[in-house]
């Protein structure tokens, strides 16, 4: 497999929940003068009514935008235009894109939604609040342990739901977590394919695969942002399942299907998010796997390149920037999504402790490649890194 450095773990070319705890929902805040502002801020009462992330109904009354002139000018609920500096810079702060239709932005400074939007394409885009964020993602990778920790249960499951006969439900979904396991899928949803003709796994059609004659499955198909994304893997029991699902006669267009009662029915994304909570009894859904395999790989390839970052601020910087960059090549997005969104930022804190998995490099091939036998190991290594247990014989210090 190749040429693409030390991630060579398998070929591929290719609205956060408001579940958190937060302060409660209240009405719009009065708007004060800014004098009477910088009154009570030096008193301190401003600061410490705003200081605590709460949580906002976008239903509420807010401030909204409207074009003037060249540019925009925003409006409070009455209808006055918003000329307080300090409003007027945390919306500029925001980066609300011009193309954006009945713009909602909140009107207190902590809201954990800042701003809500309509996108060229009809979506419903938002604007959080960075602390926000910051919570959303510390319980996002600190589930990733826990994800980590399942997946030997799981590809127990899968392997043993493969080899079932037919095409029962759970066969063409253990296809479909074997897929994701094995590449870098998005699920895809059925309303984002019916809107934009753009697709992730359980709602990639037949035409967008075929099967090589030395088992490779390809996959060529309109992504995200109707991105084209090439992908490709090698499973002898996907193989299988896949080239009778890309034959069968009846059913729709979409290649992931099973047959009941002599019907065919189609595989839906809540369909392999509810087989992975069945099959872990945990909360995990299809995203994880990438998030989890943009960790294993990043970690990877830090491990690679630790010998000649040294000690040096400047070359640690250029492997973190590296290895970002390839990552974000097999995920599909830009370097800045694959940082912010996808890779554990706990890698990013061992590395510059001088930490890395280089004690499993062994178990890589000489072109970077991790084989089937050794995967385990890895991301063993990997969690064992997460949670700092210096004393593991995968994790190496090499500064």
């Amino acid at each position: 497999m190749g040429d693409r450095g030390p991630l060579r773990r398998r070929e591929a070319v290719e609205q956060a929940g408001h579940g958190a705890r937060i302060g409660p929902p209240e009405g719009p805040p009065r708007r004060i003068s800014a004098r009477r502002r910088a009154s009570k801020s030096a008193r301190g009462g401003h600061h410490e009514r705003v200081a605590e992330l709460r949580r906002v109904d976008p239903c509420s009354p807010g401030i909204t935008r409207r074009g003037r002139g060249r540019g925009f000018e925003y409006l409070h609920e009455d209808g006055e235009r918003v000329t307080d500096p300090e409003v007027l810079e945390r919306i500029s702060e925001l980066v609300i894109p011009p193309a954006w239709r009945d713009v909602w932005i909140c009107a207190y400074p902590m809201g954990h939604i800042q701003a809500i939007g309509t996108d060229a394409a009809g979506r419903k885009q938002y604007r959080y609040h960075s602390k926000w964020r910051e919570r959303r993602d510390r319980e996002k990778f600190g589930s990733m342990l826990g994800f980590a920790g399942a997946l030997p249960r799981l590809r127990g499951a899968v392997a043993e739901d493969l080899a079932r006969r037919s095409l029962p439900r759970d066969r063409v979904l253990a296809c479909a977590v074997r897929l994701l396991d094995r590449g870098f899928f998005r699920v895809g949803g059925e309303d984002y394919a019916a809107e934009n003709e753009s697709y992730g796994l359980a709602t990639m059609r037949k035409e967008h695969v075929t099967v090589s004659g030395d088992g490779t499955i390809n996959f060529d198909y309109p992504a995200k942002s109707g991105k084209r994304r090439i992908q490709r893997l090698m499973d002898d029991d996907v193989c299988s399942i896949v080239t009778t699902l890309r034959r069968r006669r009846g059913g729709g267009p979409e290649l992931l299907a099973y047959k009941r009662g002599g019907r065919w029915q189609d595989i839906r994304s809540e369909d392999i998010n509810e087989y992975l909570k069945r099959r872990t009894g945990g909360p995990f859904t299809a995203k994880d796997f990438r998030t989890w395999n943009a960790t294993v790989l990043a970690a990877i390839a830090l491990a690679v390149s630790a010998p000649v970052a040294g000690g040096s601020a400047t070359a640690r910087k250029r492997a973190i920037t590296r290895a970002v960059k390839e990552v974000s090549s097999y995920l599909g997005n830009t370097p800045a999504v694959a940082r912010a969104s996808y890779i554990d930022p706990r890698l990013w804190d061992r590395f510059e402790e001088g930490l890395t998995i280089g004690g499993v490099l062994a178990e890589m091939g000489d072109d970077g490649d991790v084989s089937e036998a050794s995967l385990m190991g890895v991301e063993q290594a990997v969690l064992e890194l997460l949670e700092e247990r210096e004393e593991s014989e995968a994790v190496e210090r090499v500064a």
